[in-house]
């Protein structure tokens, strides 16, 4: 009962495979290299530029990622080894290109899970990018709808119940909980989507961000790859779809199927649509998952499960993510699509019709194939899809406002995948990994459907694929070869169980975490073999055992846990600068304590803190200005007292800023700029490196920016740092609607010997818009020696909001759109004769 796969091949090469010289109109320069490096040009692509628009588009390079090495190792390690793997292959096959396009002035993102490069640019960039020989494919940037098909009537509610819902029964959830005492634990799953209502009162007990008592920390654990929370550093859910899928696959109160599982989230959709870009990024965070900068990847932390409701179309280049993530034994599912019509052959839909995806088709309560439900065979390789039916109709599930609701799709149906994963994992952790293993389990236990009308026999067709899937039977199939460790966490004292405790064992079969319950009660299941196992709770000092279990052992562990003595903390924020920090927030991390708020005089305290080793995080008020986020570990054991001096602000690149010396740089040469909307070339005195790019000349605007990509009219809308919405590569040194009338000027001058001049931009007299009684002057000036920016401020009206900043952006922003060291945004922070430097990490 095995469906019939194509060979994984890579999207690039298999795009690349035959040599073109005009593809959808874009002629392709005949003497660019040998055929077989044409590269492909999505006909959306040529068709975009050669009506003479600019288009965002992805340059997929030429080149494949050895993993044979990674493939040899198991668990965390394994994922790390691909991890390095796919960014060092990246670093190698990009950096010729990069180069280029960073001589050209042209700005871009690249991406090491599918080793391409995102721009954007016209018809003559595409030409003369598929010229080049380490050129696969061009891909035009798509978005892709969120799985869903929109139920009438739709109900909704406040109030769930604890009888499993229609799918979790008929897939056979509730049996694998009662019989084999499994409902997902020691497994992660993640979710690319819309986003998760963290706190939904069904999802909030398993988020790994969940420190107990209210309190949660979302490094590693949320990631919004859109932009489109209003704090991306909290996880929000703007359009419910990525709430009720999680809900489908760990909620409590019988909507999940594993709710006994952990759960993460990366937002990858925009709102009811998910962008190429958003995609991407999310999916490197599934493989490398990141603090709220973005930074510092752990691969260590990575799911074990991904699932993916979401999806269109026939051509994109996800197969590389794909087989990223079943390199490094994370467990993919995704939605087949709801183009079908319950007839028409060939309506699955990318990525879920790929291949070396596991692509999930939907059914209703009545056993029948939901008419919505995508057919195979695959329009993009071929092979046989779906791969699997599960329950897609009418599921009802957790909605945002802890609230829950009842709508359909294959959306709806893959979730039932990703849960029954979960559960098979937790019962067998033998199969943690083996993606091929789990799939034939999978595919070996599903109940068949004989439907053969678009091809296939009884056993696989494409219209149910293996068949329904049978979570039960799955488990039941699994090699029962592991050990079971059950006990009971206590207080050595009083006896009491103890809750929220993480026990963790690493050993020979891998690594895997559970958390007691409210009774004190754990449950742990191990491959045989030799375990480190720590148990480790707010409060109690950790415990560390090592045990050897065999094949099949029951075990009976009970684990009793001394409590530490508590102290107070106390301390002092001060600023960059070093006077003290009023409204900064504190926050001790692993502890369930609430954060508290540094008063005026930047003190703060805590009054009951346990012994113990923790991070202790700071984060500045907005706006933060040059004030970065202070993170330290901190050992309590007495009473402690810590003065908390802030870092300099940062962007992902490692540019800083600092208040600086005020040492204002007069103009001397005039430069022939004027009026509302307008900019002019500047040569620079000597190279300038920004973003790791040098350039000999930038762009002047009457509105305040400097662009070193192109000289732009029209942009004097300001925005916040960074978006990847045009311009980009930018200086904002005042960035506003301003106008240079009779009584203003742009100039520059040049101080300084060679190596040590400076060069000053200088902004005299400027007006706005909004307000033409109103004036600024400002400057940039550039630190040949240093590298460093140093932006000044002077005739600012203390009383006046306007001229102090309220409407402009300070700051900088790299060629993508994608990094940015934003010092303000509409906030009247700005003050006469003041000063502020930018400088890299290397000044």
């Amino acid at each position: 009962m095995h469906l019939p796969r194509s060979s994984l091949r890579r999207a690039a090469t298999a795009w690349a495979a035959v040599a073109v010289t005009v593809v959808g109109g874009l002629a392709v320069p005949a003497a660019a290299a040998a055929p077989r490096h044409n590269a492909i040009v999505d006909p959306g692509l040529a068709a975009a530029v050669g009506a003479g628009q600019e288009a965002t588009f992805f340059v997929v390079v030429d080149g494949r990622t050895d993993l044979s090495g990674a493939l040899r190792q198991r668990g965390k390690a394994r994922k790390a080894a691909v991890f390095r793997a796919l960014r060092a292959e990246a670093t190698r096959d990009q950096s010729s290109l990069t180069r280029y396009l960073d001589q050209a002035k042209i700005g871009y993102e690249s991406y090491w899970i599918a080793n391409a490069v995102k721009v954007t640019g016209d018809r003559d960039l595409v030409e003369r990018l598929a010229a080049r020989p380490d050129v696969a494919a061009l891909r035009q940037e798509q978005h892709y709808a969120i799985s869903t098909v929109a139920m009438d009537p739709v109900t909704t509610t406040t109030t769930t119940t604890t009888d499993p819902e229609w799918g979790v029964k008929d897939i056979g959830a509730d049996q694998v909980w009662s019989q084999y005492a499994d409902r997902g634990e020691g497994v992660v799953v993640a979710s690319i989507d819309s986003g998760v209502e963290f706190n939904h009162p069904a999802l909030a007990d398993n988020y790994r961000g969940n420190l107990g008592d209210g309190t949660y920390n979302h490094d590693y654990n949320w990631y919004d790859a859109s932009g489109q929370c209003p704090d991306s550093s909290t996880p929000c859910d703007n359009n419910g779809h990525g709430t009720h899928t999680m809900g489908t696959i760990a909620g409590a109160g019988g909507i999940g199927v594993a709710p006994g599982a952990t759960w993460i989230a990366a937002k990858g959709c925009e709102a009811n649509y998910c962008s190429d870009t958003s995609l991407l990024n999310a999916g490197q965070w599934i493989l490398a998952p990141t603090d709220h900068n973005g930074q510092n990847p752990r691969p260590d932390l990575a799911p074990d499960i991904v699932n993916n409701s979401w999806g269109g179309g026939n051509t994109t280049f996800y197969q590389d993510m794909i087989e990223a993530w079943n390199a490094a034994g994370i467990f993919e599912a995704f939605a087949a699509g709801n183009a079908g019509n319950g007839t028409t052959c060939s309506t699955t839909e990318a990525p879920g019709a790929q291949a070396p995806a596991y692509g999930v088709g939907a059914y209703d309560a009545t056993g029948a194939i939901a008419s919505f439900s995508g057919f195979g065979p695959s329009l993009v390789d071929g092979s046989m899809k779906p791969n699997i039916a599960a329950p897609g109709v009418n599921v009802r599930s957790a909605w945002p406002g802890s609230r829950y609701r009842a709508i359909s799709g294959t959306s709806m149906a893959t979730p039932h995948v990703a849960g029954a994963v979960a559960l098979l994992w937790s019962a067998a952790p033998s199969l943690v990994g083996d993606i091929d293993a789990t799939r034939a389990v999978l595919n070996d236990s599903a109940r068949d459907v004989d439907d053969t009308h678009c091809g296939g026999t009884a056993d696989a067709n494409n219209v149910w694929g293996e068949g329904k899937l049978d979570a039960f039977a799955a488990v039941d199939r699994a090699p029962h070869t592991a050990a079971t460790i059950t006990g009971t966490v206590t207080d050595r004292v009083t006896g009491a169980g103890l809750a929220g405790i993480t026990i963790t064992a690493t050993g020979q079969g891998g690594q895997r975490t559970v958390t007691t319950e409210a009774s004190g009660a754990y449950r742990l299941v191990l491959a045989a073999g030799a375990y480190t196992v720590t148990s480790v709770g707010y409060g109690y000092r950790t415990v560390t055992e090592d045990l050897t279990v065999t094949d099949g052992q029951a075990l009976s562990h009970d684990i009793a846990l001394d409590a530490v003595p508590r102290h107070a903390v106390t301390g002092t924020v001060y600023d960059v600068t070093g006077k003290p920090l009023p409204g900064a927030s504190v926050r001790i991390v692993e502890a369930p304590l609430a954060p508290v708020v540094s008063d005026a005089a930047g003190a703060f305290r805590f009054p009951v803190v346990a012994e113990g080793s923790f991070t202790l995080m700071v984060t500045p008020a907005e706006p933060v200005l040059c004030n970065g986020t202070y993170q330290k570990t901190l050992t309590v054991d007495g009473d402690e007292s810590v003065a908390v001096r802030l870092p300099a602000h940062s962007d992902a690149f490692g540019n800083s800023c600092l208040p600086a010396a005020y040492s204002w740089v007069s103009g001397a040469t005039k430069v022939a700029l004027s009026g509302d909307e307008n900019a002019k070339t500047v040569a620079l005195p000597f190279p300038v490196t920004f973003y790791g790019v040098a350039y000999n000349q930038a762009s002047v605007t009457t509105n305040g920016l400097v662009n070193f990509l192109a000289p732009r009219l029209g942009d004097y809308v300001n925005t916040a740092l960074p978006a990847t919405a045009q311009p980009n590569g930018i200086l904002a040194a005042y960035w506003d609607d301003l106008v240079l009338d009779k009584r203003s000027a742009v100039k520059t001058a040049t101080t300084g010997t060679a190596g040590q001049q400076k060069f000053a931009i200088v902004w005299e007299n400027a007006t706005f818009a909004a307000d033409s009684s109103r004036r600024v002057t400002f400057e940039a000036v550039f630190e040949e020696a240093t590298g460093a920016i140093l932006l000044q401020y002077q005739s600012i009206d203390d009383a006046s909001a306007l001229e102090k900043g309220g409407s402009a952006t300070v700051g900088i922003e790299n060629q993508a759109g994608a990094d940015a060291l934003q010092y303000s945004f509409n906030e009247p922070v700005l003050t006469d004769r003041s000063a502020l430097r930018i400088f890299p990490k290397a000044a």
